[in-house]
């Protein structure tokens, strides 16, 4: 169970990411989280840093989803501006969502990255697909009351890392 919970991959934010060393590895799917891993938990839209970033991916020809245990309406505020499919109400770290995900994309698990800033949620549900994971830091300390008291667990766990 341990093993789950460790990423594959641990970075600053998502700009850190060496997509190269991913299509290497025979990624060709991204699955995003939103909140603090995309932008802070309190901000509506992408900003045009995402919108540009998710641009460049594409034309590099990766297949992009967000994965967000939020709102649909979260979700969508997001698809919409940026032309990319999204899952709300994920219940992450449970696995449905992430298969949702992945048959979305009309991809494998062995092609496919999750990107997230939760252990919890993120890293152990692609982890229980069979994704390659990758742990960005939280964009802003301002989160959920639950959010806060796993980010303790967490800390344990990135010591170990």
């Amino acid at each position: 169970m341990y093993k789950k919970l460790i990423p594959d991959m641990y970075v600053n934010s998502i700009y850190d990411i060496n997509f190269e060393e991913l299509k290497e590895r025979g990624i060709t799917s991204l699955v995003f989280d939103i909140d603090n891993t995309l932008v802070p938990q309190k901000i509506l839209n992408p900003d045009r840093k995402v919108i540009n970033l998710f641009k460049f991916l594409k034309s590099k020809g990766f297949k992009i989803c967000l994965i967000s245990n939020n709102t649909t309406k979260r979700v969508n505020n997001f698809t919409k501006n940026i032309g990319i499919q999204g899952v709300s109400w994920a219940i992450k770290p449970r696995k449905a969502a992430f298969y949702k995900a992945l048959k979305m994309l009309d991809s494998k698990p062995e092609e496919t990255a999750i990107i997230g800033d939760q252990i919890f949620t993120d890293i152990l549900g692609g982890h229980r697909v069979g994704l390659f994971t990758i742990l960005v830091r939280p964009l802003s300390s301002e989160e959920f009351g639950w959010t806060k008291l796993m980010r303790k667990l967490e800390r344990r766990v990135l010591k170990k890392v």
